[in-house]
């Protein structure tokens, strides 16, 4: 893909949409769920930063989700939530969605299982967890389904190129393209809601 955005779009890219919650700001001690949003690429990227939140306590349980990709015999969820377990987060805390295939289903498909699990009014926190390309329409879909958590982002970069240079790694550049411009139709489809 050779769609090269002007400077003004690159401005407002950076400025709206690849962004993530420092959770410092957010003023939680351990929120209440980590939503880890599954995916094939930056799969070891997002299990390193699950691990990381758990080790530093700033979560109580996760929901993984994700279900099987083409290619491939096990669900996301049970790739990235035996990474996790094997590096230290017990599998008690973890809850699971096998069945999603994109992020809409992410959040329609889980909500049951967090509220038979830990009741949804009981959740007050939610930190979102995924690729930094996607994570603001993670955060949005959520808002769309679930409006009464707090919710903060912290998004992973799967590329080797760094997240202020997006725009000039071809590929890089044609997923963060891809996924602003869902923005908008998604938005006026009513699928996800604005946030924050």
């Amino acid at each position: 893909m050779n769609d090269l955005p002007r400077d003004e779009e690159i401005a407002r890219i950076n400025a709206e949409h690849l962004i993530s919650t420092p959770l410092e700001s957010a003023d939680l001690s351990a929120a209440d769920l980590l939503f880890v949003f599954g995916a094939r690429h930056g799969a070891r990227e997002t299990i390193a930063a699950a691990v990381d939140l758990w080790r530093r306590g700033l979560f109580r349980h996760a929901l993984v989700s994700g279900g099987v990709t083409p290619g491939d015999t096990r669900s996301e969820c049970e790739i990235i939530k035996e990474a996790m377990v094997a590096a230290g987060v017990p599998a008690g805390l973890i809850l699971e969605e096998h069945r999603s295939t994109n992020t809409g289903e992410n959040v329609i498909f889980s909500l049951p299982v967090i509220d038979a699990r830990l009741g949804l009014a009981r959740v007050k926190s939610v930190i979102c967890l995924g690729r930094v390309c996607t994570g603001r329409r993670y955060a949005m879909t959520l808002q769309r389904h679930w409006p009464e958590v707090g919710k903060t982002l912290v998004t992973v970069n799967p590329f080797a190129t760094p997240v202020a240079h997006w725009h000039t790694d071809p590929v890089f550049r044609a997923r963060v393209l891809d996924e602003w411009r869902k923005i908008e139709p998604y938005r006026a489809q009513g699928f996800i809601a604005d946030w924050p």
